[in-house]
């Protein structure tokens, strides 16, 4: 096999394997978006980032791309054993407002950090609450079928009626039952889910009438009514991130082989964890929002090429250092490009060399390599810089962009307490002060007539 050719990691058969699309032009993608009841922080910003690489190493490859992407507005609940509080009526209780205002307002803002770390917007984007009918039509279907039973909470979807249930996430699910720790919240199976929960007795912002009472829809109904609107009952790749795995993707496998007598896509992807001092950033209780980078000097660029040093299924552990190591080539990358002149062709050997590495698993951390060796080879400046730009499809990394020598006001605050130390003669907590400017990727120099001169590193 070529090694131009397209390979991906296939979560559901554990291997790595040609990409061949159901329709040879274009490619059918979903990818699991959003639960809009807070801000995203970059651990989440990281799966979008993967999903964003893939989509344009599918461009790169010549096909269109149907790429849908769903809000999750409603229906998401704390626990994955469908049971607690929905998610977005608990952040509406948490800022003291609508449900419907916080979703509009979290979702703006996830657009707006997409837009700053060059994430293309989906093809369509579809939200929960405006899917009521589709996802009500879907269990109908699946109860007509007899995969259903109700309990008083709710529908439930019966796994003891799927033999194959749990392939994608390897489950054991005779070890699930021994194991048991949760509330069955009277279902059958531990593994058993959720397809509409009923409001009950209390009285919710975001609920609708249906067949079996008032209520709303689970979270992974959602998403397999959505793609279905879109995309068909079958499709090339449904991408997400691994704690996707063992759950939401499984059960969404579930119920559309149910309905339909398949699974609902050929290709299953998932991006893997940003890690935290070795603990998962979504769970370690550490928000860190883009705004946050931003605040200590970072651009949201430089977070990206962070990402792209590392493959999308290794966990990325983050730190400060590593950000700022990050920054300072993207500097110095867009330094080398502003100095190289226009009017270039695209080497086509380095161009080959891309192409055998993005498809190859979309393997970032080697393309990103081979940008160094471009720089470094004997083609013309002009020529190096064509094939960059031919690379910077791939990477979204505008490495055209004028590099910047703004130094943030954080900066410039820790050097005025550092000298204030220096002058207290606390030359030990001075020296950290340094290096934590260091780490944020600026060098504190100072000059001998007294002066303290700031600068990139």
């Amino acid at each position: 096999m070529s090694s131009s050719v397209l390979q991906v990691f296939n979560t559901l058969s554990r291997s790595t394997t040609e990409f061949v699309p159901i329709n040879s032009k274009k490619v059918g993608m979903y990818a699991c978006g959003p639960t809009v009841y807070g801000f995203a922080h970059i651990g989440n910003l990281r799966t979008y980032l993967f999903v964003d690489v893939l989509k344009r190493v599918l461009l790169l490859n010549g096909y269109q791309v149907d790429h849908v992407m769903n809000i999750t507005d409603v229906g998401h609940l704390v626990s994955d054993g469908d049971t607690g509080e929905d998610k977005m009526e608990k952040g509406s209780r948490a800022m003291n407002q609508s449900a419907w205002k916080i979703a509009t307002f979290f979702e703006k803002a996830f657009f707006d950090d997409m837009e700053k770390l060059n994430i293309s917007m989906p093809s369509t984007v579809c939200r929960a609450t405006d899917h009521i009918q589709e996802q009500i039509d879907f269990i109908l279907d699946l109860e007509s079928k007899g995969f259903t039973y109700k309990t008083d909470d709710g529908i439930y979807f019966d796994t003891e009626k799927q033999p194959e249930y749990g392939q994608l996430a390897r489950l054991d699910k005779a070890g699930l039952v021994a194991g048991i720790r949760v509330d069955m919240a009277n279902k059958k199976n531990v593994t058993d889910f959720a397809l509409w929960k009923f409001s009950g007795n209390k009285k919710r912002q975001m609920e609708w009438t249906s067949p079996w009472g008032i209520g709303f829809p689970g979270w992974h109904i959602e998403c397999s009514a959505m793609a279905e609107k879109y995309l068909g009952k079958q499709f090339d790749i449904h991408i997400g991130g691994e704690d996707h795995i063992p759950v939401h993707h499984t059960n969404e496998i579930a119920q559309c082989h149910a309905k339909n007598g398949h699974v609902q896509a050929n290709y299953w992807m998932h991006g893997y964890f940003l890690n935290l001092n070795k603990e998962k950033i979504s769970k370690s209780g550490t928000s860190m929002l883009l705004s946050g980078l931003d605040e200590r000097g970072f651009e949201p660029l430089d977070y990206r090429y962070l990402t792209l040093t590392s493959h999308y299924r290794s966990q990325l552990s983050f730190t400060w250092e590593g950000l700022a190591g990050a920054k300072k080539a993207l500097h110095r990358l867009r330094v080398k490009m502003n100095e190289s002149p226009t009017g270039g062709v695209i080497d086509e050997d380095f161009k080959q060399q891309f192409i055998d590495k993005v498809n190859n698993d979309l393997n970032m951390p080697q393309a990103l390599a081979l940008v160094w060796k471009v720089l470094d080879s004997s083609i013309s400046e002009a020529d190096k810089r064509a094939t960059i730009q031919f690379f910077d499809t791939v990477f979204g990394l505008d490495v055209d962009k004028l590099p910047e020598v703004t130094i943030p006001n954080s900066v410039y605050e820790l050097a005025t307490q550092r000298v204030a130390l220096k002058q207290a003669g606390d030359y030990q907590q001075a020296d950290k002060l340094r290096e934590q400017v260091l780490a944020m990727g600026y060098q504190i120099n100072d000059t001998h007539a007294g002066e303290i001169v700031i600068t990139p590193v």
